[in-house]
């Protein structure tokens, strides 16, 4: 199964995340179909980035977005 999900990128204490569509199986810093975006908690407010027209192609085609990237499509106004 595709899904849409995180992908940790930074340094030690200083999380940065890409929100990428992966294979399921695949590590979560492993191997990803394609990069649709980037989200910094570290940023007041957090700042989230997302090409809304790729993540609304990837949800038509069946990726099932976890529970955070969910919360951050909504957010963001994807969903």
């Amino acid at each position: 199964m595709v899904k849409i999900r995180l992908r940790r990128m930074g340094a030690k204490k200083n999380p940065y995340y890409r929100i990428v569509v992966a294979d399921s199986r695949s590590p979560r810093d492993g191997r990803c179909i394609e990069e649709i975006g980037s989200y910094d908690p570290l940023t007041n407010p957090a700042t989230i980035n997302v090409d809304a027209e790729k993540a609304q192609t990837w949800i038509k085609n069946g990726a099932q977005p976890t529970d955070t990237v969910r919360g951050l499509l909504k957010k963001a106004g994807v969903l």
